[in-house]
């Protein structure tokens, strides 16, 4: 039997992040893609195999649990380049969408064509993966999750590289042994009080009454986390993200400074780096874009801050609430300021952006190595009877 790579994937909204095998291989890629041809041109073809396969990702996916079978995509920073790429709408579910499992399968091939633990033959690979991965808890809670689950297990899915940095030509053929979908919120709390062997690291946090208040693009999910558990009955999913906003202040810096961004991530580009935040060049000139992410950002986490707020009114005793995933570096200091003015409710941010970023695969991580050290034995002993019967 071919060895089973770990893989922890959180397709985010605004970008997967990944981790694989013993933590030797991550990627981080914009969650947008673009339908293409076969044949995409390139510029300097001679070139294509000096670039870095993340920036060229164009791929065919044949797989039964997509809508759209064989199709051909431009994947990640390719698409943003494209007139019709397409992210995820406000109001869709992740569990649904083609995108999510286009990202899902893309980011797998790519690291079974970089692993060790393959054999390739005839430029086809042959990948096992035991999965970690999640859910909205919105999603989870209508039952969305052993659908998903359903689609990825038993069925073989296939990535084959076209016009692609390193690897045009070979095909990836991707197996799970294991597909486990967590609740996004139960993950945030994992990767707050435990380390990657599932010690506890915050004895502080671990019988605290808390709440985490999870923004990502398309949704807020906000768990509630008693007794070391999250409550099922008291934690809610909301249709409340960033990426509506984020499209409003790209088309408001269109319709002002007749300024076009390829995408929503170039937004949170300009209102998060260190140096000028806030700021596009306009015909060569260094423009202040200070008044419309401020309306927008602001209306935005009032909106946020009002969940929080109906939340912990609901759940009095609550200790401190976390602020995690993409869309809460986006809103920090608006919600901060909100807070200091108003209510002064116990909140943290994680100051570490990258570490924010991947909570959510950091967990994944965490979870399904736990899971595959705990299966490991029994598996053993169950080799061990075949051999012991046919002798």
């Amino acid at each position: 039997m071919t060895q089973s790579r770990i893989a922890a994937v959180d397709v985010g909204n605004d970008s997967l992040k990944a981790i694989f095998g013993q933590l030797e291989n991550n990627f981080n890629i914009p969650n947008i893609i673009a339908r293409e041809i076969e044949d995409r041109p390139v510029i300097g073809i001679e070139d294509l195999d000096e670039k870095d396969p993340l920036e060229g990702l164009h791929i065919k996916v044949h797989s039964p649990a997509l809508k759209e079978n064989n199709a051909i995509y431009r994947v990640g920073h390719l698409a943003t380049k494209s007139t019709n790429s397409t992210e995820l709408d406000p109001g869709s579910s992740k569990s649904q969408e083609d995108q999510t499992l286009i990202m899902l399968f893309a980011s797998i091939a790519l690291d079974a064509v970089q692993a060790n633990d393959f054999q390739k033959q005839q430029n086809v690979v042959d990948a096992n993966y035991t999965l970690g991965t999640g859910l909205p808890l919105r999603e989870v809670k209508e039952g969305n999750d052993a659908g998903y689950r359903s689609k990825l297990m038993g069925s073989v899915h296939q990535v084959e590289f076209l016009v692609t940095p390193k690897y045009q030509g070979l095909k990836v053929n991707i197996k799970f042994d294991e597909v486990k979908v967590y609740p996004e919120g139960f993950a945030a709390f994992i990767n707050l009080v435990m380390d990657k062997d599932l010690k506890v690291i915050n004895k502080d946090l671990i019988d605290k009454h808390i709440l985490i208040q999870d923004i990502g693009g398309l949704s807020t999910d906000i768990a509630v986390i008693k007794n070391r558990t999250v409550d099922d009955d008291k934690a809610q999913g909301y249709n409340l993200g960033v990426s509506e906003s984020l499209e409003n202040i790209r088309e408001d810096i269109f319709t002002k400074h007749g300024v076009e961004l390829d995408s929503r991530r170039d937004v949170v580009e300009i209102i998060t780096r260190n140096n000028d935040r806030n700021h596009i060049m306009v015909k060569g000139s260094r423009t202040s874009v200070h008044d419309i992410t401020d309306r927008t950002l602001l209306e935005l986490a009032k909106k946020q801050y009002r969940l929080l707020r109906n939340t912990w009114q609901k759940n009095s005793q609550t200790e401190i609430c976390y602020f995690v995933g993409g869309g809460s570096n986006v809103l920090k200091e608006y919600i901060k300021t909100l807070n200091n003015n108003l209510d002064g409710y116990n909140i943290e941010f994680f100051e570490d952006e990258h570490e924010s970023i991947w909570m959510m695969a950091n967990a994944y991580y965490k979870l399904i190595a736990d899971y595959l050290k705990k299966n490991e034995k029994p598996k053993e002993k169950e080799e061990e009877k075949k051999k012991a019967s046919k002798k």
